[in-house]
Order: structure tokens, then sequence, then C-alpha cells
């Protein structure tokens, strides 16, 4: 990283820390406002998307959209490479995501994306598992959409690894479409994976002009089947990763 890379990414942070604060004290005023819980979570969810428009200009992102996204609720499920696979996918998008439970303990990132609809799990923990799942059962049978990275970890291998079935299970019982999204960065540093932290991740991802994704939205799936659910989500991933890399002379 260069003095203009250094220098770029710091500002870069800066905003983010200034956005990031805007947002949550607007949170504040809104829950001075509105009594409900739903009303405050609405409010929450539209405006992190507000939020998140806003970012990706500062950010430098440079998103290419493949396929058409959503219109109707379900589970969105993708493949991870970073804590900004959300902020991309949900640029546009209306769902409460599921993260780990360590980003609720970040300073301010933790508080605003707790009151915006992210349900948060520890995946090494049963009983978190357990109640995770009630919660994004709980979003499902209410009409809206959970958005997760069923792999639960981030890498940077060309296609997918092992799926987690427990959302798959309860779109398969609930009769809620699956929505597969691919998601991939031109410069595999991106990727967050290891022991990185965000702030020197931030900075190392954001030091350069532009980020370069691809994202594609791809078929809906209803099925009953939950092998069925997770085997055909990961096959349509798997080829549009492929396809990404190819692109971007990755693999031959």
């Amino acid at each position: 990283m260069g003095v203009i890379g250094s220098i770029l990414a710091i500002s870069r942070l800066f905003l983010f820390v200034l956005v990031a604060l805007f947002f949550f004290c607007l949170l504040l005023v809104i829950s001075l406002f509105y009594q409900s819980k739903e009303k405050k979570l609405e409010r929450g969810i539209l405006l992190r998307r507000f939020a998140i428009r806003i970012l990706h200009p500062i950010l430098g992102s440079k998103i290419t959209v493949y396929g058409k996204e959503p219109i109707d609720s379900g589970l969105i499920v993708s493949n991870h490479r970073s804590y900004f696979d959300a902020m991309v996918i949900l640029k546009n998008l209306l769902a409460s995501p599921v993260g780990k439970k360590e980003v609720e303990s970040w300073p301010l990132i933790g508080s605003v994306t707790k009151t915006t609809g992210v349900i948060f799990v520890n995946r090494e923990e049963k009983s978190s598992r357990t109640q995770t799942l009630k919660e994004v059962r709980l979003v499902l049978e209410n009409g809206f959409s959970i958005f997760i990275a069923p792999e639960g970890t981030t890498h940077i291998k060309p296609t997918t690894i092992d799926f987690r079935p427990g959302t798959f299970i309860l779109a398969a019982e609930l009769g809620v479409p699956v929505m597969p999204v691919a998601i991939d960065y031109k410069n595999l540093d991106d990727a967050w994976i290891g022991d990185d932290t965000f702030i020197p991740h931030f900075l190392k991802c954001f030091s350069k002009w532009r980020t370069e994704i691809k994202v594609s939205y791809l078929n809906p799936i209803v099925s009953d089947n939950v092998d069925e659910l997770i085997s055909l989500s990961k096959n349509q991933i798997d080829q549009e990763l492929i396809r990404f890399r190819k692109d971007w002379n990755l693999i031959k």
C-alpha cells in the first residue's frame, strides 16, 4: 500500500465512520417516534439500504450485476467472501441478514447493524443456532426476506464449500423460494479470511481506486426437498463463480 493508497483508505474509513454515526443518530431519533418494534425495524431496514447506497461511491465499488434482483420475499443465499458481501447484495434489496455474533460487539457498526434487522448467530454454539433459526422462521412466516451465507465462513476457493442446511429446512417447510446469488471480487485479496480484523482489512481493500465486484441474481427455487434446494443453489452459484473468474482471467 503506497502513500496515496494509504491516504485514500484512511479517508474512506473516516467517511465510513461518519456515515455510520449519522445513520445511528437517525435511528435513535426514529426510536423516539415509533414505539412498536415492527415500525422501528421497518424504518431501520430502509435506512440501512439508504446508507449502503451512499457508501458504495465513497468506497469506490464497481459492481457488475447479472440477472434480475428478486422482487418477491424469500430466502436469499450466497457464497461468502467478505463482510462487504451483504452491502453489495442488499444495495437494492430489503432483507434481514444473518451475521456472525462477533460483529455485534464492533464499536458503532454493531449498534447500527443490530437496529437495522441483522440477526446474529454464534455458529459454534448449538443454542445460538437454534435461537437464530427461530428468528429466521418468524421473519419468513411474516412474508419478509432473509439473507444468509450458508457456507458459514469466508474463503477464496473457486467454488462453494458445503452449505449448512438449517435455513434450507425452513424454506422447504414454509414453501418460500430460495433465491441464490453469486458474488466475487476481482482482487482475491479483497476476501476477508483467516485472522484478518476489520480495520486492517478495510484499509487494504479500499486503498485502491476501484473495488471490482460481480454479482449474479440466479433462478429462484421452490421445493419441499431440502437436498434439492441445496444442490440446485450450489450448482447455480458454482457455475457463476467459475464464469466470473474466467472473465477476469483468474482461471483458465
